[in-house]
């Protein structure tokens, strides 16, 4: 969208700024300090420089606001021609002074007329100013887009209507002019941005007596090639009649030509059409008649209080600003460059065979098969509407259920029961108990009395440590070896299992191995094979097993790095090894600076405050 940037053209400076702001540029861009010992060479390069610096910052001063300014090529051209004049001159004679002193003058001088030639333009650059702030409050109009323009007498409903179509904020009155400015909003039909421009209001009055606000709406309704909505209230209630209203038309129906004109009759809340006088009707349809006489015209009705019409009259405005935008794109010339690059291609028949479009059956029955399932599921939103609509119809969520038994799914579970949850009740292992009561009803007398006598003991010993359980807080903990009862003993534990007609020897002995610590036995002192009085077994049996049995009742060794332990991943210890090596040596830069792990991203205070702020004390100005 081509839009103007008025409202980024700098801010022109007055003269004295202007000054100020040049002269202390070239004092801290260009060397200050010269010495009367420099060679003269060397001081008029010094001065010099400073004078070409000055006009160059004047010249890029004034053609940065000039060239932001339209239309102001020769403003520019005569001033750039008086600044670079003096420069020229001045530079020439520097390049013959022979003293400081007047190579210093020279600099005063050409500075000193080139401040005075902007000082003589102050006014104008006043003047630049207070254009810049006008044009920087104007609108941001495109002249090329697709452009809606909405005149017509004050407060006839002008600006609501814009309101409604856009997201512009005008200001609306229950008086007349209170839009005093053009007013630029956007709306979108059919994917595309329609630029709409409310305009103030316009009285019935000769050309000569309008005033600047009624001119803005006269000069954008000849020069914008936009669709013209003219407002009529055919209620009165803006203070003019029909009469009044439609004689404004006239008067200004000659912008109105080659441009789509819609005439909207607007506050019919108030009054419809129907009901206003026949001269009234008149009127309208006389104007109604002009509008059919220009490209594209229409009558509407509408009420932007109540909205009944609004959007069919932005919708017709769009429509026939369009179709005029598309004949005349193709009554141009450039339309022949666009047919000139399309070629459409018509294949003649050749024989008198028909050869009907050939689609495989696969496809077919696929095509047939998704429209079949397409007519047939139906979404929840259909049986809603087919069983009483929302607030009647309850959804299942239970028909999507996967069981055995579809009729199971509408099955009522209860949740309580008798007080009890029922879900507590329930046993996932329930089918593998029936199985064991059915395989216990198999068993003979005897083997059932002794399941009996198990379960009543097992029942005795789970009551028992529910009540030490519930007392163990306030009962004191008592060394097995106190047990005066001798309630766990190995003698009682084997009269119990003989009872039952179990062999009690392998838990017996089970329990004595599982109590008892393990000792060192004393190892055999070796003794010379003179001794008569030695071990009759071979010497090398007896060393043999001394040493097998010290060996298996030794402390258990602990396993060295380099072993492999099954899981880790590794193939054999070399492997090991080297990863461990990789490993010591991924850490060492972390732990040189260190971090406290791969995570630890902390930046430490890079400047610490205590040693640079304040004063420095006597000393180096080093710190060790």
């Amino acid at each position: 969208m081509v839009q103007n940037n008025f409202k980024k053209i700098t801010v022109v400076p007055n003269g004295k700024d202007f000054i100020d702001v040049i002269l202390s540029r070239t004092q801290r861009q260009t060397p200050t300090v010269v010495h009367k010992g420099y060679a003269i060479s060397r001081l008029r390069q010094f001065y010099m420089r400073k004078v070409k610096y000055t006009q160059q910052n004047f010249h890029e001063k004034l053609s940065t606001i000039i060239d932001e300014f339209p239309c102001l090529d020769d403003i520019q051209s005569i001033l750039w021609s008086l600044i670079s004049k003096i420069a020229k001159d001045y530079v020439k004679l520097l390049k013959y002074g022979d003293l400081l002193c007047r190579c210093k003058s020279l600099k005063v001088a050409a500075l000193g007329r080139m401040c005075t030639v902007i000082k003589r333009i102050g006014p104008s650059l006043a003047y630049l100013e207070q254009i810049r702030q006008h044009m920087a409050r104007l609108p941001s109009i495109d002249p090329n887009t697709r452009t809606m323009l909405i005149c017509g007498y004050p407060n006839v409903g002008k600006s609501s209507f814009m309101n409604k179509i856009t997201r512009a904020d005008v200001d609306v009155q229950p008086y007349a002019f209170t839009t005093k400015s053009l007013f630029v909003g956007h709306t979108d039909y059919k994917y595309l941005r329609y630029q709409v421009i409310d305009t103030p209001g316009i009285l019935d009055r000769p050309f000569e007596d309008r005033n600047i606000i009624e001119m803005c709406s006269i000069t954008v309704l000849a020069h914008l090639r936009a669709a013209v909505l003219f407002f009529l209230d055919i209620s009165g209630s803006c203070g003019y009649s029909i009469s009044q209203q439609a004689a404004l038309f006239h008067s200004i129906k000659s912008l109105f030509m080659n441009k789509p004109l819609i005439i909207v009759c607007n506050k019919t809340d108030l009054q419809p059409l129907d009901g206003i006088s026949e001269a009234d009707r008149k009127l309208v349809m006389e104007m109604k008649g002009e509008a059919m006489k220009t490209v594209i015209g229409v009558l509407l009705i509408m009420s932007t209080l109540t909205e009944d019409g609004v959007i069919a009259v932005k919708n017709a405005a769009c429509e026939r600003l369009l179709n005029q935008r598309v004949e005349l794109k193709m009554k141009s010339k450039k339309i022949n460059d666009c047919l000139n690059r399309f070629c459409v291609a018509l294949p003649k028949p050749r024989d008198q065979k028909e050869r009907p479009a050939c689609i495989p059956q696969a496809v077919l029955e696929t095509k047939a098969k998704q429209a079949a399932e397409k007519e047939k599921r139906k979404t929840e939103k259909d049986l809603e509407d087919e069983n009483g609509g929302a607030g009647v119809y309850s959804a299942s969520l239970r028909k999507n259920y996967i069981l055995s038994n579809d009729e199971w799914k509408e099955d009522i579970m209860p949740e309580i029961l008798d007080g009890h949850n029922v879900y507590d009740f329930i046993d996932p292992d329930i089918l593998l108990r029936l199985e064991e009561l059915e395989h216990e009803e198999d068993l003979s007398p005897e083997e059932q009395e002794a399941l009996a006598e198990i379960r009543k003991k097992k029942s005795l010993l789970i009551q028992q440590h529910r009540m030490k359980k519930s007392t163990a807080e306030s009962r004191p903990v008592v060394p097995r070896k106190f047990d005066t009862d001798r309630k766990f003993t190995t003698e009682r534990m084997g009269r119990q299992l003989s009872s039952l007609g179990l062999d009690p020897s392998l838990a017996i002995n089970r329990a004595r191995s599982k109590s008892r610590g393990r000792k060192r036995e004393r190892s055999v002192d070796r003794r010379d094979g003179d001794d008569g009085d030695a071990m009759d077994i071979d010497d090398n049996q007896a060393s043999k097993k001394l040493r097998l049995r010290s060996t298996s009742r030794s402390r258990s060794r602990s396993r060295p790095p380099s072993e492999v332990v099954p899981g880790e991943g590794l193939k054999d210890s070399a492997q090991k090894v080297k990863t461990i090596k990789l490993a010591k040596k991924s850490v060492l830069k972390r732990n040189k600076n260190a971090r406290r792990g791969e995570a630890d991203r902390v930046i430490p205070t890079l400047k610490p405050k205590h040693l640079f702020s304040g004063k420095r004390s006597i000393g180096k100005t080093q710190r060790q």
